[in-house]
């Protein structure tokens, strides 16, 4: 007989053993459709009720909404809630309209086309315009992105860090984010980082503001030739309307691929994002008018003194509190601006786009990322930089530029042909050209009277 070892006889089933086999318990879930996806929900026994299904498709719209809240825009409340107290929130509530209508009209045109807003610009205006476009978003976010590693410098020092050294971390950190990992992991990392806003309520509500100052400031709007007062109600409108907030809203809205059935699920998000981050705008608002106005300091010229809003929720640790929000806010929007700013202006140039991609199949895209975190870096770190007056400037230049996106906007979204049943009702049209005409008045009364200013005539004379 050969020496060969002998195969061993097939056994009959019953006689296996089961658990000698690696093989994964199934566990039931619940498939639902989430933006044309299949997901399966384990543990449950009954399918999500409303509140659990807008939780989980909470994105694009939540995202910006808070990225608006940013180091320009932590400075520019502050600095009216210093100055004016409450006297700017009926202009702030009229504002959280037009936001959620104009970002709900970005992600319906990013649903109904399917592209980005500069494409769709250079497609129905032509080269010329989408330049003009491209020019707006360049110089407006490029000055937004300065101020985002401001803000993280301004933090970062309040914690005894030299800004030399946490501001080119903090571009590394935010490239690799955005370059090395993938979409999902970053959406998620930044609807964390909002968190760091749910200070700011307890602190408002700790301080024991006056409820007649609030409700006056609500309902009943007041107006002033003041060179101030104009110079920030146009800062706090540029800062709440950023067109970056549209422009990456509609470009996320694409790249997730989300179909037209399923557009109702991004409404939600968009309408949430807005209330959200102009919710939290107010109580910055109203917990600097109650701790700094309310004292007699009208004025904030320093992180520090910013800070103080936190007193009455943490105390002697509001700077603690005030830096690590401080730095989120940055951080989130140092990402979201340069990523939004590079899908648009590659979008124009007709050039491949995308987190999705890399490198070798997106040169154009995260060359131009990568140009904008590593120019805003070294500016923020140029020497004598007065911070809150240069934030609060940049939201101002920030308000100047904002009617040239919107107008694009607004245009597009009217265009039956393009919109199909997506198209904007009247009343959305009516509330956002009502939006665009007060921003372009409001320009007009700034740019005019500093005009006036410089030859000795009028309100702005000597200013």
């Amino acid at each position: 007989m050969s020496d060969a070892p002998q195969l061993e006889a097939l056994r009959p089933v019953s006689e296996l053993d089961p658990s000698s086999f690696p093989m994964r318990r199934l566990r039931p879930g619940i498939p639902i459709r989430l933006r044309g996806r299949t997901v399966s929900l384990r543990g449950v026994r009954r399918p999500p009720g409303r509140l659990l299904r807008l939780l989980l498709v909470l994105g694009p719209g939540m995202v910006a909404g808070a990225a608006g809240n940013d180091a320009g825009g932590i400075a520019t409340y502050s600095q009216v809630g210093a100055a004016l107290g409450y006297e700017l929130l009926w202009a702030l509530l009229l504002s959280t309209v037009s936001l959620a209508v104009i970002q709900e009209m970005a992600a319906r045109l990013g649903a109904a086309t399917g592209r980005g807003l500069l494409d769709l610009i250079r497609e129905r205006f032509g080269v010329a315009w989408a330049g003009v476009a491209v020019l707006a978003l360049l110089v407006g976010n490029g000055a937004i992105t300065v101020s985002e590693f401001l803000g993280v410098g301004a933090a970062v020092e309040l914690l005894g860090v030299s800004r030399y050294v946490a501001v080119p971390m903090a571009a590394a950190l935010v490239w690799y984010l955005v370059v090395a990992g993938s979409y999902a992991r970053t959406e998620r990392l930044f609807l964390v980082m909002t968190l760091v806003f749910l200070a700011y309520p307890v602190a408002a509500v700790l301080a024991h503001p006056s409820l007649g100052g609030i409700a006056h400031g609500l309902f009943v709007p007041s107006v002033r030739a003041d060179p101030n007062w104009i110079l920030l109600l146009v800062g706090m409108l540029g800062t709440t309307l950023e067109p970056y907030m549209q422009v990456f809203q509609q470009g996320m809205v694409v790249e997730k691929g989300l179909a037209r059935r399923h557009y109702q699920a991004e409404r939600a998000d968009t309408y949430v994002g807005a209330i959200f981050s102009n919710l939290m705008s107010a109580f910055m608002i109203v917990a600097v008018a109650a701790t700094l106005h309310a004292h007699g300091q009208t004025s904030i010229s320093s992180a520090a003194q910013a800070a103080r809003a936190l007193g009455p929720l943490v105390g002697g640790d509001a700077t603690l509190l005030f830096a690590l929000g401080l730095l989120g806010a940055s951080l989130l929007s140092a990402a979201v601006l340069p990523m939004a700013t590079a899908y648009s202006v590659s979008e124009a140039l007709g050039l491949p786009k995308g987190i999705g991609l890399d490198f070798r199949r997106a040169p154009g895209f995260f060359g131009l990322f990568t140009v904008l975190v590593v120019v805003g870096a070294v500016i923020a770190l140029i020497p004598g930089v007065p911070v809150i007056q240069a934030l609060v400037g940049i939201q101002v230049l920030n308000g100047i530029l904002m009617p040239v996106t919107l107008a694009f906007i607004l245009v597009l979204a009217s265009d039956r042909r393009l919109m199909d049943d997506l198209v904007n009702s009247r009343l959305e049209n009516a509330l956002g050209w009502l939006t665009w005409v007060g921003v372009v008045v409001l320009v007009a009364v700034l740019v005019g009277g500093q005009a006036l200013g410089m030859l000795g005539v009028g309100p702005f004379a000597g200013g």
